[in-house]
């Protein structure tokens, strides 16, 4: 066999060029984290959205002040241009009445039940609802009592599975019953459901979040329940075999209304036509002040540009940072910035996301073909020393998968450290005093790292 043999000295010299590019990068990366970890916005931003403006669902008042708080705070953090582009949205309100109570012969007083309206729900008739209730743990259940459900309230009884070490994984495993519950109930002849929160946290706060219908079904009323309350409320089923609920919400839809994606660029030097995105959501439920979810990510996504920035870096790339209109009960914002780039023939080279909150960043969940992961995991040595370890996972954001399916983008998103999320996910309890600024920080680090690696680099 003929081989082709190299001079030594080429290969040296070959060596010796890639272990001084590593050493630019590390030098680079190390600056990035220096300026962000010292000079930050991200915290200060992101205590004006919670604390100035609050829960922001898409259609309210509140969508309105944070589209035009996004905009000064990219123009702050020096963008070459910031416009907001137009879409429509779904205007879904809660309404002030939200109550369910056991009825029960027993002389004994419950106190009301812990409940939230699920998001996209009806509301019940004026009056109310009140009828038996019947427990299942799962669709399959469902199907087995199939013959019990007409007329009844169901309670969807499904424990978020403790089981998974990476707790989006029971998030995924337990969506379902939030999503399609009521349609599946329905069927039956429910009038009502009560779904168990997509939670394991030690309290009683209900976790709201999206449902929808299937439109050959009727629509009957969907709420969460906390956790210790469906406890209590399953174990008073067994106990208590007469037992009804009293059932009243008042949410509703209001016809569509007028929102924005706000987005803002740094315009590449070498190739502007390649453009980079980088984003969270602006919307959040009404029941929270939406830190982690997505506030975290709209100020870390400002953050990279920011740092980009004060330190002169001008990427190659154009840098557009978007953050997205109603992701929580309508993807629209994502719709229209992926049906935006098609008809433009805008090429992306690459779409980043941060919405699985500012905790302790672990690594990206990457969906790209083998090799550019291969690419960007020959990079991990460079994000080893700033905790980065974890690029196994396929995945990518809710909106820039939106891109991803539209033109083929590779995507990734932030993937911190999970064990808390689903403690605050969509509940009252996600606000501003749950966000760690050290944490919050690091992630946008991490974000500005990647992008400042696939923009130097390519894919």
């Amino acid at each position: 066999m003929l081989r082709c043999l190299l001079p030594i000295s080429f290969v040296f010299s070959i060596s010796v060029a890639t272990a001084q590019q590593h050493d630019q990068d590390s030098v680079q990366l190390r600056k990035l984290a220096d300026e962000v970890l010292t000079h930050s916005t991200a915290y200060a931003n992101l205590k004006i959205l919670t604390k100035e403006i609050g829960g922001r669902l898409a259609g309210s008042p509140e969508m309105y002040k944070a589209e035009q708080w996004g905009v000064k705070a990219l123009q702050a953090a020096g963008a070459d241009t910031v416009y907001l582009q137009e879409c429509m949205v779904p205007h879904w309100v809660r309404g002030d009445k939200e109550e369910v109570r056991i009825i029960s012969k027993r002389r004994d007083f419950v106190p009301p039940l812990q409940v939230t309206a699920l998001g996209n729900s009806v509301g019940s008739d004026p009056a109310g609802i009140t009828a038996p209730v019947l427990e299942v743990s799962s669709f399959d259940d469902l199907e087995a009592k199939k013959d019990e459900v007409k007329g009844k309230i169901v309670f969807y009884n499904y424990h978020f599975n403790p089981r998974f070490i990476k707790t989006f994984h029971a998030y995924g495993d337990a969506f379902m019953y939030r999503a399609d519950g009521a349609s599946r109930a329905a069927k039956y002849g429910a009038l009502a459901v009560i779904v168990r929160s997509m939670s394991h946290a030690a309290d009683n706060f209900p976790h709201t979040g999206a449902m929808r219908y299937n439109d050959s079904f009727p629509k009957v009323p969907a709420v969460a329940i906390g956790l210790e309350d469906a406890d209590l409320l399953s174990d008073r089923i067994r106990d208590d075999k007469d037992m009804k609920l009293y059932l009243h919400t008042s949410c509703r839809f209001l016809p569509d209304t007028i929102g924005h994606n706000v987005i803002a660029e740094l315009r590449g030097s070498e190739h502007p036509d390649e453009i980079i995105t980088v984003g969270g959501h602006l919307d959040s439920w009404d029941v929270n002040e939406g830190a982690h979810d997505d506030g975290a990510g709209c100020v870390q996504s400002i953050e990279v540009l920011r740092a980009f920035k004060a330190l002169g870096i001008r990427p190659k790339r154009t840098l557009r940072v978007v953050l997205f209109a109603n992701e929580e009960n309508g993807t629209r914002g994502a719709k229209k910035y992926a049906d935006a780039a098609r008809a433009a023939g805008e090429h992306h080279l690459f779409a980043l996301e941060s919405d699985a909150g500012g905790f302790t960043p672990r690594g990206f969940t990457l969906t790209m073909s083998p090799a550019q992961r291969a690419k960007v995991e020959s990079w991990k040595n460079l994000f080893l020393p700033y905790g980065l370890y974890d690029f196994s996972e396929v995945g990518g954001g809710v909106d820039v998968g939106m891109l991803n399916e539209a033109l083929g983008t590779p995507m990734g998103e932030l993937s911190p450290d999970s064990q808390r999320y689903f403690d605050v996910h969509h509940a009252a309890s996600d606000v501003f005093e749950a966000v760690n600024k050290r944490e919050l920080e690091l992630g946008a680090f991490s974000m500005a790292a990647l992008i400042y690696m696939i923009d130097r680099y390519g894919l």
